[in-house]
C-alpha cells in the first residue's frame, strides 16, 4: 500500500518532474518497481512459510481458502514483475529512445498506456486481496493446540 500510495506517485509528483524530467522519472520509477516486485515475492513466500509453520507449531489447520488466496497474489505479483513490467520498461525506453520515430512514439505511448491500465488494474485487486487475507488472518479465532485466550485480556 505504502508503494501504491506514497512512493509511486511521488516519482510524478511536481517537484521529482522538475527535478529530473518526465522520461528519468519514469525510468528511476521502472527501477523501483523492479525491486518492489523481487520484495513482493520474498513476502509472499514468507507468508506462505508463515502458514507453514503455525500448521506445524500449533496445530491450527490451514485455511484452505486463506492459502488459495496466498497462491493467487503470489502468481499475480510473479506475473506482474515477470510479464508485465518488463513490457512496461520496454515500452518506456521506446517513447523516449532518440531514434524512435514519432509514429514508433505515439503507439509505444499508447501500448504504454493499455499495459499501465492493466498493471494498475491488477495492483489494485492484489491490494485487496492482500486486505482480505490480512483481515483474515488477524479476525479468525485460535483454534488450535494451544489456546492463547489466557494470554488476551
Amino acid at each position: 500500500m505504502f508503494f501504491t500510495l506514497a512512493v509511486g506517485p511521488g516519482f510524478f509528483s511536481t517537484e521529482m518532474l522538475q527535478l529530473l524530467g518526465r522520461p528519468y522519472a519514469g525510468a528511476a520509477a521502472q527501477v523501483i518497481l523492479s525491486r518492489y516486485f523481487d520484495a513482493l515475492l520474498w513476502c509472499g513466500i514468507l507468508a506462505l512459510v508463515h502458514l507453514g509453520v503455525e500448521y506445524f507449531y500449533s496445530g491450527r489447520p490451514i485455511n484452505k481458502r486463506l492459502a488459495g488466496l496466498l497462491a493467487a497474489l503470489l502468481v499475480v505479483g510473479w506475473a506482474s514483475g515477470s510479464y508485465i513490467q518488463p513490457k512496461l520498461k520496454d515500452l518506456h525506453l521506446r517513447m523516449h529512445a532518440v531514434q524512435t520515430t514519432a509514429a514508433q512514439k505515439l503507439e509505444a505511448k499508447k501500448s504504454f498506456g493499455r499495459w499501465h491500465g492493466v498493471s494498475q488494474g491488477i495492483n489494485l485487486l492484489a491490494l485487496v486481496g492482500v486486505l482480505v487475507y490480512y483481515w483474515t488472518l488477524t479476525s479468525s479465532p485460535s483454534t488450535g493446540r494451544y489456546n492463547m485466550q489466557m494470554f488476551r485480556n
